[in-house]
């Protein structure tokens, strides 16, 4: 298994990505939408849910899964999954919009949310981003705020059934109003900072937020 500080090695999805945002690829020229239109600009909706990753599916069970949130926090969490689901749980249903332009209606999640896990963290108030890593070695950053959104949540289950290995079990970050790539897979721990650090995607040409109605895929959008 990759070390977590380790970056994951190169692979052809990686290089694909990385071309797209020095081509600018998939972007459509407009800016915004209508805030009564669901479907952001650029997209089209699929009843799949692709897969994508770095090549590398880390096999980490329920039983060895441990979640660390340490750094500008008042009280450092270590829970292994028990721990994880003992705290109280939340169920949401959002929509999923990829930044390789696909996008998936109503799905339904369950785990911590986000604004729970803060109030049992205590973030410093010199805290204004977090990092998220993953076990394949992934990181992404976030806003406070973004992190903090109403309806973000940590997911261990996705329509009523355990999420698979595939799609990031056993937990995930889900931040539905951000493109995907921000809903780290495999998460392994959870960093609070003051200054924000830029992750995988977004030093290889990615948006530093990624807001899909703004059309947030690269730097410069």
């Amino acid at each position: 298994m990759t070390e977590p500080d380790e970056p994951p090695p190169d692979s052809k999805l990686t290089r694909s990505k990385q071309r797209w945002a020095q081509e600018g690829r998939f972007l459509t020229g407009k800016t915004s939408r209508p805030e009564e239109q669901r479907l952001p600009p650029g997209q089209h909706l699929t009843r799949d849910w692709p897969t994508l990753d770095l090549g590398l599916t880390p096999d980490v069970s329920r039983e060895r899964w441990r979640l660390d949130v340490y750094g500008a926090v008042e009280n450092p969490i270590f829970w292994d999954f028990k721990q994880f689901t003992a705290q109280l749980q939340t169920k949401f249903t959002s929509d999923i919009h990829c930044v390789t332009t696909w996008s998936r209606y109503d799905n339904s999640w369950e785990g911590l949310s986000t604004r729970d896990l803060l109030d049992a963290c205590r973030p410093r108030e010199e805290a204004r981003f977090v990092v998220l890593h993953s076990h394949d070695g992934y990181t992404t950053n976030l806003a406070l705020e973004d992190f903090a959104a109403e309806d973000a949540v940590l997911a261990h289950s996705w329509s009523g059934a355990p999420l698979e290995q595939e799609h990031g079990g056993p937990v995930r970050l889900v931040v539905p109003h951000l493109y995907f790539w921000k809903s780290a897979k495999w998460l392994q721990s959870i960093e609070f900072l003051a200054e924000d650090a830029p992750g995988y995607w977004e030093v290889r040409g990615y948006h530093n937020r990624g807001d899909p109605w703004k059309e947030e895929r690269y730097s410069g959008d």
